[in-house]
């Protein structure tokens, strides 16, 4: 059974300008390090003893937890003054149908906003950072006591909203998978992946660590990331001399960066990259960095025995099996995020 609401639209005319009709709150919460502990270990008292023989301080663990269930607490308390209230824990996100009219508050970390914002459609979404001296949160603008304040706000539309580019894998079985971040395909394992890319009309057999494909929020993120080890091999006096004195027939990668530097939240294509692309007699690595637009899919197909895996967002266990033959088209979302600011 699916967790939700049915969402009926009306054209009467609310005489509150706060009133929220049909529409809820939805606030969404994650599971804390602590309460994950107690999960594995049953007891707080045995996961103290756990951490505290690895030498780890365990009051950390207290205190954020401590805070965080102060903060999603007074987040119920502010949001119960405006409106009707449904919390909902991190894992029952994918399975949640959310109403049009629906105002989703999340209470973070980054990547919970991530993980939430590709299951809902055309709801704005509010980033709540629950303890801003422990986490940076650039996904996380608001505090808890900011909330009073944004929901009427958005209750109104008076309120900016920042539209989110997503990725979107399509399998040739009809299975797909959003992200909001980026999307990985390769091996559950450090086994190499191998699979035939396909970008406009260039074809080529790889061999590699996998593809990141990656949307402009994401850009900050993984992507970033294996970027930035590209551009520092390149730009090292190691690799000119191991060009000069082995004469390697390898292609230097043009630097990425200044091709990336307007990839904006919207911009209205992805890039992808392979991570540690492995030529051979079989295998080429011209094909290891591009840009994915609506006319320019890539596609991807498979051609590993077991354990192929597509999954976005880091989250592993969200996945997509990708085994020999099937086949992936990787390209822009039908939808598109909405993040409160």
């Amino acid at each position: 059974m699916r967790l939700g609401h049915s969402s009926k639209s009306s054209h009467t005319q609310q005489t509150d300008p706060n009133h929220l009709g049909d529409a809820k709150l939805i606030l969404v919460k994650r599971r804390t390090r602590l309460e994950e502990l107690v999960v594995r270990y049953n007891t707080v008292q045995q996961a103290q003893f756990y951490i505290e023989r690895l030498g780890a301080d365990f009051s950390d663990y207290m205190e954020e937890d401590r805070r965080y269930r102060y903060a999603v607490q007074q987040a119920q308390q502010q949001l119960g003054q405006l409106g009707r209230v449904q919390t909902i824990d991190r894992e029952h996100v994918p399975n949640f149908i959310f109403g049009e009219q629906d105002i989703v508050v999340v209470v973070g970390q980054d990547g919970l906003v991530a993980n939430t914002l590709k299951y809902v459609t055309e709801q704005p979404l509010i980033g709540v950072n629950p303890d801003p001296m422990r986490w940076d949160g650039v996904l996380l603008p608001f505090t808890v006591e900011d909330l009073k304040m944004i929901i009427p706000d958005v209750m109104r539309k008076q309120r900016t909203l920042k539209e989110v580019t997503l990725a979107k894998v399509v399998l040739n079985d009809g299975q797909f998978l959003y992200g909001v971040n980026d999307l990985f395909i390769g091996r559950k394992t450090h086994v190499s992946a191998r699979y035939e890319v396909r970008l406009g009309s260039s074809v080529e057999q790889q061999s590699s660590s996998g593809i990141i494909v990656s949307t402009g929020l994401g850009s900050t993120g993984w992507f970033k990331s294996v970027l930035a080890g590209a551009a520092g091999i390149v730009g090292s006096e190691a690799w000119k001399h191991m060009h000069i004195m082995d004469g390697l027939n390898l292609v230097s990668p043009v630097r990425p960066e200044n091709q990336t530097e307007n990839f904006g939240w919207d911009a209205p294509y992805l890039y992808f990259t392979v991570r540690e692309p492995f030529p051979s007699r079989t295998t080429a690595v011209n094909l290891v960095f591009g840009q994915v637009h609506q006319k320019q899919p890539l596609r991807i197909v498979s051609q590993m025995p077991e354990d192929g895996v597509i999954f976005s967002d880091g989250v592993e266990q969200d996945f997509l099996e990708f085994n020999s033959g099937v086949e992936a088209t990787i390209g822009l979302a039908e939808k598109r995020g909405r993040l409160v600011v």
